[in-house]
């Protein structure tokens, strides 16, 4: 009998040991994910940030419009490339009050007459509140479909005054390095990373 109860004691304390192991590598795991997460999302944030000046000490319009938009969303890099078939990429920083809101990715197909590879940035000026909660409510937000967009030309800092703003979502296209024809976001999906 004392062989028996022993053996059981030492069943149960292996188990024990394992379920504590177990234990702590999920634990080990979590924290180490943490600052994994946390450290590209500083860097993301710093992407955008340093993006969005690039984009304000080239366009005048752009920066008034900083200025009034209740949340900024900045894809630093897209990359695109394609050969008949066309794909881009890239992650960014929703941006309400100067500080990081979220992350989102932004992500498009395309078929047809191309070939390249390109890198660009983008930004989204999202001027009201129903524009925000569109963005946090859709589960994946294709631009063009939703709130109204304008995609700002060069002359657009000229042409923008504060009664000729009337358009829920403002979008800027720049930073163009590559060639590829065809540079355009319609159709673009905006997706929520969710950490």
């Amino acid at each position: 009998m004392t062989k028996i109860a022993n053996a059981e004691r030492a069943g149960a304390s292996r188990v024990l040991s394992r379920r504590l192991l177990l234990g702590s590598m999920v634990v080990a795991g979590a924290v180490a994910v943490g600052p994994r997460f946390a450290a590209a999302d500083a860097q993301m944030d710093a992407d955008a940030m340093a993006a969005l000046k690039k984009l304000y000490a080239s366009n005048e319009g752009a920066r008034v419009l900083g200025e009034k938009a209740k949340g900024i969303l900045v894809f630093p890099t897209i990359a695109k490339g394609g050969f008949m078939i066309g794909a881009a990429y890239g992650e960014g920083t929703l941006l309400v009050n100067g500080k990081a809101a979220g992350y989102y990715s932004s992500a498009a197909a395309s078929y047809g007459l191309q070939i390249g590879i390109q890198r660009f940035s983008y930004v989204l000026f999202l001027m009201t509140d129903n524009a925000i909660q569109y963005l946090n409510k859709s589960d994946g937000w294709e631009i063009g479909v939703g709130p109204s967009i304008v995609v700002a030309d060069e002359g657009f800092a000229t042409k923008a005054t504060t009664t000729t703003l009337q358009a829920e979502i403002y979008a800027f296209i720049f930073g163009q390095q590559g060639l590829m024809a065809g540079l355009g976001i319609e159709g673009t999906k905006v997706t929520r990373i969710n950490r």
